[in-house]
């Protein structure tokens, strides 16, 4: 009942669709605009920047909160007891994120709980991840394309031989971080397709110069 009681806790949280709810706040439908999604990336372009990036935090709190509180809870028994019921608490903080229960079960595409989920689970590899994202987004102006790439340098870091010490050991933790990534490349397939063809969405941080 306890293991029950924390997943049905991270579900209703992790389904809060914090997107939606701050286009709603600014008279903004975020589902009727832009990709008519309810993540962070769509209120950033269509509600505006400062309330992209509220979305974006609250989302990432959803998965980060949860899942620290759950290992910490769990501190004073095995480590392998402690990592997965953080790791079942985080995974269902993510799935609450894209099959919300307030809206029908379709949500967003999952990268900003799931970062905040694997922060508190591997903070140095996804600070690094973060960087990489960063820099991507910053040379092409796709968050799409960044948080593919980050997704997919996550895995290789938790994979290879330098990475595998304390905690990154885990082989639960190695296979979730992969299968996470995998379902967050496979939620972004649309803006591949987008990509592959020249007309993905640019979001641009600050003005443009104009030359």
């Amino acid at each position: 009942m306890t293991i029950v009681f924390w997943l049905l806790g991270a579900y209703l949280i992790g389904g809060i669709p914090f997107g939606f709810l701050i286009g709603k706040m600014r008279g903004v439908d975020v589902r009727t605009v832009g990709s008519k999604n309810v993540g962070a990336t769509n209120v950033f372009r269509t509600v505006g920047k400062k309330w992209g990036l509220l979305a974006f935090f609250c989302d990432v709190m959803k998965g980060f909160l949860p899942t620290l509180v759950a290992a910490q809870f769990s501190a004073n028994s095995q480590q392998l007891t402690a990592n997965s019921l953080a790791l079942c608490v985080g995974i269902t903080c993510v799935v609450g994120h894209m099959l919300t229960p307030y809206m029908k079960f379709k949500g967003g595409k999952g990268v900003a709980t799931a970062f905040g989920m694997l922060i508190a689970l591997l903070p140095a590899t996804v600070g690094i991840a973060f960087v990489i994202f960063a820099i991507t987004f910053a040379c092409s102006n796709y968050i799409s394309l960044g948080s593919c790439i980050a997704a997919t340098s996550l895995v290789v870091m938790v994979w290879i031989p330098f990475c595998d010490h304390a905690g990154y050991r885990d082989l639960p933790l190695c296979v979730l971080v992969t299968l996470i990534a995998v379902f967050v490349v496979w939620k972004h397939r649309s803006n591949i397709g987008r990509l592959l063809h020249g007309n993905e969405n640019k979001i641009y941080l600050f003005k443009k110069v104009k030359g």
